[in-house]
Formats: structure tokens, C-alpha cells, sequence
């Protein structure tokens, strides 16, 4: 029987391979954003209405850049959940985005990736078990790859080591290893997932981004090991992503259809570019349904009323 400790560590390989790094920001924010949220309690019934938060307390894009990769860790799930319903999709990202997985505060992040990876396994990774797992903290992942013309996505590995050492990569010289070059480092790419716009499973009200891995094994440069893990004969994950500001996305990953872990997806150079624009108008292309409720982002200056 595998302990929890090294399911967690698998559960973190498994979800690496789907959202992002298990680290790859800094904590350097050391606060939560200072943004409106709606009274909430413990259990169902004390969630509010996401139509109902969104009416009485609008976002403005002030608001919206406060949000950073760092400090939404600081807030709990019901406020990071609470900042999703907010958003729209936004356009389909296109190019590197750098990532982070995040667990929100006061929550066992590991625990509950441990109860959910042990019901999860399905047998594929049940002989790899001791020492192997520990390896799970060498992985280096940089982020993700969008290729918005082709509706797919690659996530950018910069040692190939640890997968090596547990055994899950093959190499093949009619289907050979993908790799890119980034900040002028070298860097794999596998893991592919399709992008398309579809049903939330958090906020039904309008479309997010998902990213699939479902079918990785219709996708081109395919190969079973790593490549499998994600999919539907391995760990079942499913993404979806909705965007802050362009630039800065928040997403949400999801494991067999059980909701797991929280992540971002950041550019830089996009971020900065767009800021002014979106700072005065609020307003991005929109590549998925937005819903019939109309979105509520206040201009900089605006009150909340």
C-alpha cells in the first residue's frame, strides 16, 4: 500500500503535468488582495449567488490589478472562487505562459490531492511506488505553450531527469522529444491538451477556456509515457481558465471531474503591453460565450456604489 505521503507527491506529479510548477512563484506578496467579496459561511447554503455577487458587488479593473500570481493564496477558496465567477474567459491565449498551482488559506492543499490520487489511480501508477516518488520534488515545470491557431497546448519541461528516473518517458526516433526554446533555455514540450470554450464546472453562467487532455493521444508528436498521465487512462484532467487581465490568467484543475487545486498562467510582456488599454476600458476579445449576464467591470475611477 502506498503511503499518503508519496500519493501526494504523485498526485503533484500528475497535476504538474496538467496546470503548472509546484512552486514556481515566490511568496513575495504577503497579503491578500484588497477587493470586494460577498458574506459567505461555511457549507452550500452559505455561498452566495454568483448572478447575485456579481449585481451587488461589481469588479473594477483597479480592483483587477491588485490580483497578482502571488497573493492569491492569501485568500480562501469561497474569495478565489468568488473572483472566478467574476471574470469572463477572455481571448484564447496565444504563446509561453509561465505557472503556478496554489492552495488557498487554512486548506490542507496535499491532503486533499493524497484522498484523491488513492481513489484516482486506476492501477497506472500503483508499481511505482517507494523511493521513486520522492524524486517528484527535482521536476522542473516552466509553464504551459499555447498555440491558439491550432487550439492546442504543450507544457514546457526544462529537465527530463526525474521523468527518466521514474520510468515515464519513452524515446523514440520516429517520434522524437519536441523541444523549444525560451529565455534562452532549452525546454521540452509534452503533455499536449486541446483548447476549446466550454461550461464551467464552478460557474455555469458563462464559458471558460478548457484545456483538455482527454484525447492527448489524438494530438500530433503524442507519445504514451509521459504524455498518457493526464489523460483519460491516466489521472482524467481537465482545466479551465478564465482571465484576470490579459496577460494573467486564473484556472482551475480538476481531476476525474473532482475539483483539486487552484493555478495562474502569466506573460509578462502581454501584461504590460495591454495594461493602459484595459486599465481605462475594461474590455478585452472575448473568444468564448459570456453569458446572458451582462459582465459588470468598472472603469478605474469608477465607485462601487
Amino acid at each position: 500500500m502506498i503511503k499518503t505521503t508519496l500519493l501526494s507527491r504523485a498526485a503533484c506529479v500528475a497535476l504538474a503535468l496538467a496546470t503548472a510548477s509546484c512552486g514556481f512563484f515566490d511568496s513575495a506578496d504577503k497579503a491578500a488582495p484588497e477587493i470586494p467579496f460577498a458574506p459567505y459561511a461555511e457549507g452550500y447554503a452559505g455561498k452566495p449567488d454568483f448572478a447575485q455577487l456579481e449585481y451587488q458587488h461589481p469588479i473594477s479593473t483597479a480592483d483587477l490589478y491588485k490580483i497578482t500570481p502571488k497573493n492569491l493564496s492569501y485568500l480562501d477558496q469561497e474569495q478565489v472562487d468568488q473572483i472566478y465567477a467574476r471574470l469572463t474567459a477572455g481571448p484564447i491565449p496565444d504563446g509561453a505562459f509561465e505557472g503556478d498551482l496554489f492552495f488557498p488559506r487554512g486548506t490542507s492543499g496535499k491532503l486533499r490531492l493524497s484522498e484523491i490520487a488513492g481513489g484516482g489511480l486506476k492501477g497506472l501508477l500503483v508499481n511505482i511506488a517507494g523511493a521513486k516518488l520522492d524524486l517528484a520534488g527535482e521536476i522542473l515545470w516552466k509553464g504551459k505553450v499555447f498555440y491558439r491557431g491550432e487550439r492546442v497546448l504543450r507544457n514546457r519541461i526544462e529537465d527530463l531527469t526525474t521523468l527518466k528516473k521514474l520510468g515515464l518517458v519513452e524515446e523514440s526516433a520516429d517520434n522524437p522529444l519536441q523541444k523549444a526554446t525560451f529565455n534562452g533555455k532549452d525546454q521540452w514540450l509534452l503533455f499536449p491538451a486541446k483548447l476549446y470554450c466550454g461550461q464551467s464546472l464552478l460557474d455555469g453562467r458563462r464559458e471558460s477556456i478548457i484545456i483538455d487532455y482527454a484525447f492527448t493521444d489524438e494530438l500530433p508528436a503524442y507519445r504514451r509515457m509521459p504524455d498518457m498521465l493526464a489523460g483519460r487512462n491516466g489521472f482524467a484532467i481537465r482545466d479551465e481558465i478564465r482571465m484576470v487581465y490579459p496577460g494573467f490568467y486564473l484556472g482551475r484543475a480538476y481531476m476525474d471531474r473532482a475539483f483539486v487545486v487552484n493555478f495562474v498562467l502569466y506573460n509578462k510582456e502581454i501584461s504590460e503591453q495591454a495594461r493602459e488599454a484595459f486599465m481605462k476600458t475594461g474590455k478585452v476579445e472575448e473568444d468564448c460565450w459570456g453569458g446572458t449576464q451582462q459582465r459588470m467591470v468598472q472603469a478605474k475611477d469608477a465607485s462601487h456604489g
